[in-house]
């Protein structure tokens, strides 16, 4: 009777070792009776983004005291978003964290509410774009006109050092600083 209670609790104490071993991902994968099926379509990176390096899973993963999950090898943003140390290793490009905060742009162009507005604004966003090519361009309507403005500056006299340069192309003669909520990456 002992041997069998010995050998019972042996059996059970591996195969508790053995599925402490499997992935997330296939934990999903598995097929259960009564239960449905899931499917996953994923790249390798997303497999090892959610098992982990070694196979196992984040979600057992302990968090350190700095927030950010052990094996994720990252750092936490003031946004929350972990953004990896390490993202040559795995070879995708890391998604910078994109807030909203105030700052200011230079108007290029303000139009009527027409269609030939809207798309004289976007001729002129094109031309900026020819002049600066990594200048960030939006051209939306505020009611009631269509407005073309640049960049994402964080302090007036960022924006007014690329004012000069895009009134020195002699092309943008009506350009003017103005507050506007920008997109800052970090």
């Amino acid at each position: 009777m002992t041997k069998q209670i010995l050998i019972g609790s042996l059996c059970l104490f591996l195969s508790t070792g053995m599925a402490a071993q499997e992935k997330f991902t296939d934990h999903l994968k598995r097929k259960t009776t009564g239960e449905g099926t899931v499917i996953l379509h994923h790249d390798a990176v997303i497999e090892e983004l959610v098992n982990g390096r070694n196979g196992h899973s984040k979600m057992a993963n302990p968090k350190d005291a700095s927030g950010t999950s052990a094996a994720s090898g990252g750092q936490k943003t003031d946004a929350g978003a972990i953004v990896s140390e390490d993202a040559e290793t795995v070879g995708t490009k890391v998604s910078k964290v994109r807030t909203r905060s105030n700052g200011y742009r230079i108007q290029v162009y303000s139009g009527g509410n027409s269609r030939n507005a809207r798309q004289e604004a976007t001729r002129v966003g094109n031309r900026v774009k020819t002049y600066f090519a990594d200048l960030p361009v939006y051209t939306h309507f505020y009611s009631p006109r269509w407005i073309c403005r640049v960049g994402d500056f964080k302090t007036y006299e960022e924006a007014n050092e690329m004012l000069r340069q895009l009134k020195e192309t002699k092309q943008f003669n009506e350009a003017v600083i103005v507050k506007s909520k920008i997109v800052m990456e970090y």
